[in-house]
């Protein structure tokens, strides 16, 4: 057994609603507290001299500088597996010009595939692996990401293999979640119609997924520059037949695809910068996790998702980072939060919850994201005494430690 502290504060996120606007009041903090470690779980929360006293057998790491203890954080939608750069494509947005004539001119998601494709196995591994290095150094120890920049079986195999090495090499540093999304785009080397591309996902590539144990979500792009919600509903209970949970990218620039996320039982739905109140509502009232992405909205310079309006609705809100090649290069997810708080009014207590535990929902990871006995002992130290701290200084100050 192993006993951390003593912390300044621990902020354990205990007895928090996974669902509905918090009040920063209900946030338990533990002042001079300590955690009890055992076989990577946590074993016990308190005052660090009772622990001491009650655990004489534990080892003693000791804190010796002004700390505040958090869950590690949990980035529940990324597409960190990617080859090549899209800096063109920020260029051109922010000269002026619009998806089409981004597209039209070469870039936009095929440019990423494109790239991807020409990548070799080990180049990504390496690739994608410094990428989830640097997330963890963010306090960020699970991860969710997605394919869907191979959009052909080799491809798409390739991406989701890559994640599987990654995961081997980093170990228990690490958590990750793969997650399907060749449904990101119809490649324009398929020859066929939409459906065509969506049949042949679940006929050939997923049963190949799940026998190769690759993951066990599929994602979906729904938007008019993407699929359209008649092919989508038929495509989301094909792929839940064959077992995968779903997640769909929903209302990003239109809205109306977030019901048909409720509507299949998705774990989330996610972007919903263009959700009105039709889908708040139906978020509100139903399991699916919202999850926002301030990370794109800062990116294509599109309006935040209502984070504030779900919330106030009663849905269970995530945020997440979206990092990706071409609309949300930043990937800093604490920065990215600090910033949609500013915005949308969402205090504290709302933010911390969609960074650790409401994203683990998303995830339908239980037992994460919370100081709590029995939880994971997934944890990061901030060099502060203050947690309001980590929030206000808008992502500047990182943790100094990730147990």
């Amino acid at each position: 057994m192993k006993l951390l502290g003593p912390f300044t504060q621990i902020v354990t996120l205990r007895g928090l609603p996974e669902k509905g606007a918090l009040k920063d009041e209900a946030l338990e903090v533990i002042k001079n507290g300590g955690v009890l470690l055992h076989n990577g779980r946590i074993q016990a929360v308190g005052g660090f001299e009772s622990l001491v006293k009650m655990y004489p057998e534990a080892t003693v790491e000791e804190i010796t500088q002004p700390t505040v203890l958090l869950p590690s954080f949990v980035d529940c939608h990324t597409h960190t597996c990617f080859a090549g750069s899209r800096a063109n494509d920020f260029a051109a947005r922010n000269a002026g010009k619009t998806y089409l004539e981004i597209a039209a001119a070469g870039g936009g998601i095929w440019s990423s595939v494109s790239q991807t494709r020409a990548c070799d196995e080990q180049t990504l591994f390496e690739l994608t692996l410094g990428r989830v290095e640097r997330f963890l150094q963010q306090g960020i120890k699970t991860l969710e990401i997605k394919s869907g920049y191979g959009l052909d079986l080799e491809n798409e195999l390739k991406m989701l293999r890559v994640i599987g090495r990654v995961q081997q090499r980093l170990g228990a540093k690490a958590r990750l979640v793969p997650t399907c999304l060749a449904a990101h785009i119809q490649p324009k080397d398929f020859a066929g119609s939409q459906e065509a591309y969506l049949e042949w996902i679940t006929a050939e590539l997923l049963p190949q997924i799940r026998t190769e144990q690759l993951g066990q979500r599929v994602d979906i792009f729904v938007e008019q520059s993407a699929f359209g919600l008649a092919e989508s509903r038929q495509f989301l209970p094909k792929a839940k037949a064959l077992g995968f949970d779903l997640t769909v990218h929903a209302d990003q620039f239109t809205a109306g695809s977030s019901t048909l996320a409720v509507e299949m039982g998705a774990l989330s739905a996610d972007h919903l910068e263009a959700s009105t109140e039709k889908e708040i509502h139906a978020l509100a009232q139903s399991d699916t996790v919202a999850v926002v992405l301030p990370g794109a909205s800062l990116g294509l310079g599109e309006p935040f998702a209502p984070a504030r309006k779900l919330l106030d609705a009663g849905a269970s809100v995530a945020i997440a980072s979206d990092f990706n090649p071409g609309s949300a290069p930043m990937g800093d997810l604490l920065t990215q939060a600090a910033i949609l708080a500013t915005y949308q009014k969402l205090n504290t207590a709302e933010v911390l919850a969609g960074l650790t535990f409401r994203a683990a929902k998303a995830l339908k990871l239980r037992e994460i994201g919370r100081v709590e006995v029995g939880y994971t002992a997934d944890l990061q130290g901030y060099a502060c005494a203050d947690f309001r701290e980590i929030l206000y200084q808008q992502g500047r100050l990182k943790p100094y430690v990730v147990w």
